[in-house]
């Protein structure tokens, strides 16, 4: 029976191979979305164990949080941005709920994103979010919070008008393009509560820079933030 069912598990392979999303090497476990190799190839930031850290400079005088990390470097052509794109234009979800589960191992054996209750991914445009069927941030979202134990929260920050892309446009216009765009839909629940804002690729940081200042009109709240890269602003 051992060998009946080796032989068909390798004629379903042939047809249709379980390939790494990074580099499509066919040697890989079937719960793996990528090889060994390219996770070893990961660039690392580390940023988790580091304050001050070039993630939280970028912040200074424009936010105020209480920490900040992004798992990768992003470089345009490298592994990372090949990964990001598999999540969010071709609905790779089970590899954003992989990688969100590396970054959430890498926030837990911190010592500075202790006490977080709860994890805000952050919100799309509705008729955005409707067409592509899914916001990547909450899937990544949704790995952290698997490794945490800490529930995500959707639906309480509203994107509440549609903006334009951000690539190709300058710091100051990235700024002007999604200023006053983010909106809470409930303050009671926010209150108090140490949040952590998740995205999946920080640039300048505008957007989330947004965001945060919207949920930090809600008294006594701390901001917490997290993304997936970070890229060359």
């Amino acid at each position: 029976m051992h060998a009946i069912a080796r032989l068909t598990e390798d004629v379903l392979h042939l047809f249709y191979p379980h390939l790494c999303v990074g580099c499509g090497n066919d040697v890989l476990a079937k719960n793996q979305v990528i090889c060994s190799f390219c996770y070893h190839d990961l660039p690392r930031t580390n940023y988790a164990n580091i304050k001050n850290n070039p993630i939280e400079k970028l912040f200074v005088g424009r936010l105020p949080i209480h920490a900040a990390h992004s798992e990768f470097y992003f470089s345009k052509g490298k592994l990372v941005q090949q990964l990001i794109h598999q999540i969010k234009y071709h609905a790779h979800l089970d590899l954003g709920t992989y990688l969100g589960k590396l970054m959430g191992s890498s926030l837990f054996q911190s010592n500075r994103f202790q006490n977080i209750d709860a994890i805000v991914p952050l919100p799309m445009f509705a008729d955005k979010e409707k067409k592509r069927g899914y916001n990547q941030a909450a899937v990544i979202a949704n790995g952290i919070a698997e490794t945490l134990g800490v529930p995500v929260v959707e639906k309480l920050v509203i994107r509440s008008r549609a903006t334009s892309s951000q690539t190709n446009k300058h710091r100051i216009e990235r700024w002007q393009n999604v200023e006053d765009s983010f909106q809470i839909a409930s303050s009671n629940f926010f209150e108090n509560k140490h949040i952590l804002l998740v995205d999946d690729v920080l640039t300048t940081g505008a957007t989330l820079e947004a965001c945060g200042m919207a949920i930090l009109q809600i008294p006594q709240v701390t901001i917490s933030i997290a993304t997936l890269a970070m890229a060359n602003s």
